[in-house]
């Protein structure tokens, strides 16, 4: 994959694990066995998603995190160095690497499960690690790692110049310091209103609102919005990961410009089964937006 050479240097520090994929026609309640129609196993992971988004979308990415020792580990480097994302700081660590249970219903609407494994191990950074965010122009993280890691990580990015963006998923308890070392944060509706999201604190907020679009409100308490394409959707997860990857590869540009491309790569990648392989390239947002 061509990089270009204004690419802005992305690290994003966060989880990869193999999504174990189940379609079927409804999802089932409490107590009840359905029929499925389909298995795949594609790797995933919302640290490992929006790497590939972003560098998908435009941006030079190095990923940050942990695989086990078991068969999934191989495949799961290689799903990064296979779009291009760098993955000379991807860890190996003794066990299970993370994965997550996905169930998905003939409207597209999808339940998840995930058990951390390596992922959950990903306790400290190293001094390279360090190296590699104070030397990026962007830090993108999520909170399916050890939230005192991340807001290790955001620390040493402000201490470096280094813009921090936080999709504070799933949203937990985090700590103060965390919050006052974000620049951008993006979560969606729902997360938005959860206590532990303490998004008030953060100068930038983009919320996505799926196939409405996304809002952002700026430091000067500026306001936009735009629209999501119009697609057929297929499969909805994935999109917020697509949409933030692609958010980080378009921030320096502005973000206005950065709204309308996340909005963009979302969309599109609802229209394809999977989240890794959903996620569209640099070109496909390109013609979504012309089209529009």
């Amino acid at each position: 994959m061509t990089v270009e050479p204004d690419a802005p240097a992305i690290v994003v520090l966060g989880s990869i694990n193999m999504d174990l994929v189940t379609t079927t026609a409804r999802r089932p309640v409490p107590g009840e066995t359905v029929l499925g129609s389909g298995f795949a196993m594609v790797p995933g992971g919302k640290g490992a998603d929006q790497a590939i988004a972003a560098q998908r979308a435009g941006g030079a990415v190095r990923f940050l995190g942990a695989v086990g020792d078991d068969v999934f580990a191989g495949e799961l480097r290689g799903a990064l160095t296979a779009a291009g994302v760098a993955a000379d700081r991807l860890h190996t660590v003794a066990g299970p690497s993370g994965i997550a249970t996905i169930v998905v219903d003939d409207d597209g609407e999808n339940s998840i499960i995930v058990v951390g494994g390596a992922d959950a191990r990903v306790t400290e950074l190293t001094e390279d690690d360090l190296t590699a965010i104070a030397a990026a122009d962007i830090l993108l993280c999520q909170l399916e790692i050890p939230v005192e890691t991340v807001a290790a990580a955001a620390r040493h990015a402000r201490a470096h110049d280094t813009k921090v963006l936080l999709n504070p998923s799933p949203v937990r308890p985090s700590p103060a310091e965390l919050w006052a070392n974000v620049d951008v944060a993006v979560v969606n509706s729902g997360e938005a209103e959860k206590p532990g999201a303490a998004v008030g604190a953060v100068a930038h907020v983009v919320v996505t609102r799926g196939a409405a679009g996304a809002d952002y409100r700026g430091p000067d308490g500026a306001r936009q919005s735009r629209p999501s394409p119009r697609v057929e959707v297929v499969d909805t997860t994935g999109a917020g990961d697509a949409f933030t990857g692609a958010l980080a590869a378009a921030w320096q540009r502005g973000p206005e410009w950065a709204l309308s491309w996340a909005c963009a790569a979302g969309a599109l990648a609802t229209t394809r089964l999977g989240a890794s392989s959903s996620i569209p390239a640099r070109e496909e947002i390109t013609a979504a937006l012309a089209a529009e």
